[in-house]
């Protein structure tokens, strides 16, 4: 593909969502509370586009076409499943959480009057980390993704340049406007990826002699066992740490009441399933069409079946892409800001100093995504660390939970982690590898994503009977 014509195609994306941001903004916003919640506010289908397209990102043309090239259908499905089941838990959770702290914009505002101030810090920098390292996977996937497509080099100006003008483009529209704006991107965003995403499978499939036969080839389409074990640590890694995603924690004070939180979030799970599943299902196909040569990693799946593709095909995906980062961005540069506001500066922060964060949060993630590490990868430590935290959290929801043994329960979960790694593997090095670094099918280890919530949750409990029986 033409580096010309990918750098039009990003520029006319943004150009088009930075206007709908720009006019948004225009409408201003009164105070840092309508900037950082946009207190309700929004509808249930409005709501249900921006959870959808809020979520995803360009990590979509990465991480489940490599589950799929490297696993089976089980580990596909799992991937979609994972990816909406944050919203059917928000569905539940989030209007016992909003009814708790009506005032609140995240969840750490609740984690403090149930918890108090320790575990609220803790919460937010868990969020403040998982939220960076998500935003530093959009652009690097961004990057990724345009020079896997004009063959550009990793760090070059023509990797660099899409990276550079989306989180410019977001960060003028969310300093300016804050989450209103990115609501109204959110929707506009979410349309582009509903047309394109079936659009641009068929063009592939049609790329593939006998997509049927690929298919049928890859022999992924009977689960086995490494499906099954992927399928339950997606479900856990991607939930739990989609908790933390605190964007959709804004979300849930933006909806208009609480049947309308729930209507926004159970559609925002419906949306977003069977984009993940067909997306994966590319993974699957590269694999049985032999596409992906034995030296490239499979997280690459996706993109070699573009090979042979036409070039609107191609341009498709670069606009496809453009759309998903930027919807992922704008959401994470003011969710970030809020956590900050909210859990790390305890409320005192301006609405000034809430817009020049944006920019100074966002800075460093460019320059990390220049580093292309793995997108998978970063997800991975980041989802560990949340899937030891989500359980001694949510456990506050009962009255008899000690708020010093959830705080214990949470760094328990990561000390559970790395007692695994010595324990069956044999050094404490290796345990401290698990926390970092997963092993197994596709990087997924089972053993770590059930040893982190599970002891965190015992530990939880059993130090809040304790507390109660002492």
């Amino acid at each position: 593909m033409p580096p010309a014509l990918a750098l039009a195609i990003t520029t006319a994306v943004m150009a088009a969502v930075g206007l709908v941001g720009w006019s948004a903004g225009r409408r201003g916003v009164a105070d840092r509370d309508a900037y950082l919640s946009a207190r309700n506010t929004q509808g249930a289908w409005p709501l249900a586009l921006s959870f959808f397209s809020s979520g995803l990102g360009a990590w979509i043309l990465f991480s489940p076409p490599e589950v799929g090239a490297t696993i089976d259908i089980a580990a596909v499905v799992g991937y979609g499943v994972a990816a909406g089941l944050p919203f059917i838990a928000l569905a539940w959770l989030g209007p016992r959480v909003r009814a708790a702290a009506p005032e609140g914009v995240t969840l750490s505002d609740w984690v403090r009057l149930r918890f108090g101030r320790p575990m609220q810090a803790y919460v937010a920098v868990v969020s403040v980390f998982y939220m960076f390292i998500f935003l530093t996977a959009e652009l690097t996937a961004l990057g990724g993704v345009v020079g896997l497509l004009t063959g550009a080099a990793p760090g070059s100006a023509l990797w660099l340049a899409p990276i550079a003008l989306v989180a410019l483009v977001t960060t003028a529209y969310t300093a300016y406007g804050g989450l209103p704006t990115s609501l109204r991107t959110d929707r506009f965003q979410a349309w582009l990826i509903l047309a394109i995403v079936p659009l641009a499978f068929v063009g592939i499939a049609g790329v593939v002699d006998d997509p049927a036969a690929a298919l049928r080839a890859a022999g992924g389409l009977t689960p086995t066992t490494d499906g099954w074990r992927a399928f339950i640590v997606l479900g856990i890694a991607v939930a739990a740490a989609n908790l933390f995603h605190q964007g959709y924690w804004q979300r849930s004070w933006s909806a208009l009441d609480r049947r309308t939180l729930v209507r926004g979030a159970v559609g925002g799970a419906l949306l977003t399933l069977p984009v993940l599943v067909l997306v994966g299902l590319t993974g699957m196909l590269a694999r049985g069409a032999g596409t992906i040569p034995d030296s490239a990693s499979n997280s690459i799946a996706f993109f070699t079946l573009l090979v042979a593709a036409p070039t609107w095909l191609a341009a498709l995906v670069v606009a496809l892409a453009v759309a998903l980062v930027g919807s992922g961005v704008d959401t994470l540069e003011n969710s970030l800001v809020a956590t900050f506001a909210a859990g790390v500066a305890g409320g005192r922060m301006t609405l000034r100093q809430a817009r020049w964060l944006t920019v100074a949060l966002t800075l460093p993630a460019v320059g990390l995504a220049l580093a292309n590490l793995s997108v998978l990868q970063l997800f991975l430590a980041a989802d560990l660390l949340a899937a030891a935290t989500v359980v001694p959290v949510f456990l506050g929801l009962s009255p008899r939970i000690d708020r010093r043994a959830a705080l214990a329960g949470a760094v328990a979960g990561l000390v559970g982690v790395v007692a695994l790694g010595v324990v069956r593997d044999g050094s404490v090095a290796e345990g401290l590898r698990l926390l970092v670094v997963q092993t197994g099918p596709a990087g997924l280890d089972l053993g770590a994503f059930v040893t982190a919530p599970v002891v965190a949750g015992v530990v939880t409990v059993v130090g809040s009977w304790w507390a109660g029986w002492r």
